[in-house]
């Protein structure tokens, strides 16, 4: 079986007339394709930010996002180390994760702040973290790098024996994790449409996932179940009512930006990048909504702070 992985790094919208970008992306391609890039030039990224101040064009962002997609690039079928620098997170899921590139997104999202996150992804289709236990690519990504947080997800959980072998191989995976030096964090998704009034069930399956073995827990359910009561016309779901849509993933790496960087997602910019590129057709007022529910559904999350 192989699995799903992300290995391509796309520039959106890179006009000719920004010869400060297209030099330092130049610089980038290079020291990409000869294996000698290395987190230092997230700095000379970063330098562009300066370059216009406060006012950002939409084009320095596409920059750093490509800068983000380098540093996230990362095989989920034969998983290695993190590289050097930033925090280094290590996903652990199925198509939740890897639909719209949510690890590259978040890399995105914190890059253009100034900080790394370097992530890599172990995620297979339909996979339950039992199914990662007996595949083996999971535990052998954990124990290849010196690792930050492990990201495990699998399916809402809701009926209680999914919720059983959730915690179960929460705390199996937790062994490898702690031996590693890191600590677990649960990614808490969302159920299909069919199944929305198990909206609580679900975000209290990865409450106690997260409890049992003091992991940071990642209200992502509970963002999304937020954001859904107070719009239910938000396009989170995707037309097969259970993947997210563009808005839906963007919503989820806000989340975590917050949970493993601390900082307030409020402050971000008004542009939404997802998987590498600018979405377009999405109203400032609909990201601000989106930063705004992540701020405040985080704010109530009291168990697993980014620096415990």
């Amino acid at each position: 079986m192989t699995g799903r992985f992300v290995t391509s790094a796309r520039l959106p919208f890179l006009p000719r007339d920004s010869p400060l970008v297209i030099t330092r992306v130049r610089l980038a391609l290079q020291r990409y394709r000869s294996s000698t890039f290395t987190t230092s030039f997230r700095v000379r990224v970063i330098e562009v930010n300066r370059f216009w101040g406060t006012t950002v064009n939409r084009w320095t962002y596409a920059a750093l996002v490509f800068m983000a997609s380098v540093l996230s690039c990362s095989s989920a079928s034969n998983a290695t180390g993190p590289l050097a620098g930033g925090t280094r997170v290590l996903f652990i899921g199925n198509s939740l994760t890897y639909v719209n590139d949510l690890p590259r997104t978040l890399s995105a999202l914190a890059l253009t702040t100034g900080d790394t996150i370097v992530t890599s992804t172990v995620a297979f289709p339909d996979f339950a973290l039992v199914d990662h236990v007996k595949e083996g690519s999971a535990v052998r990504a954990i124990k290849s790098g010196a690792w930050q947080f492990v990201v495990l997800q699998q399916g809402p959980s809701s009926v209680q024996v999914n919720r059983d072998s959730l915690i179960a191989m929460t705390r199996l995976f937790d062994t490898y994790i702690t031996q590693a030096g890191a600590r677990a964090a649960l990614f808490s998704v969302w159920p299909q449409t069919i199944n929305y009034a198990t909206f609580p069930r679900a975000i209290e399956s990865y409450q106690l996932a997260a409890s049992a073995v003091n992991g940071l827990y990642l209200p992502v359910g509970a963002a999304w179940q937020t954001a859904l009561a107070q719009d239910q016309t938000l396009p989170l779901y995707s037309v097969d009512g259970l993947h997210p849509t563009e808005l839906g993933t963007y919503l989820a790496a806000l989340v975590m930006y917050e949970r493993f960087t601390g900082k307030d997602a409020r402050r971000l910019s008004s542009l939404m990048v997802v998987a590498g590129r600018v979405v377009p057709g999405v109203s400032e007022s609909t990201v601000r909504k989106l930063q705004d529910i992540a701020h405040s559904t985080n704010a109530l999350t009291v168990s697993g702070q980014p620096d415990s």
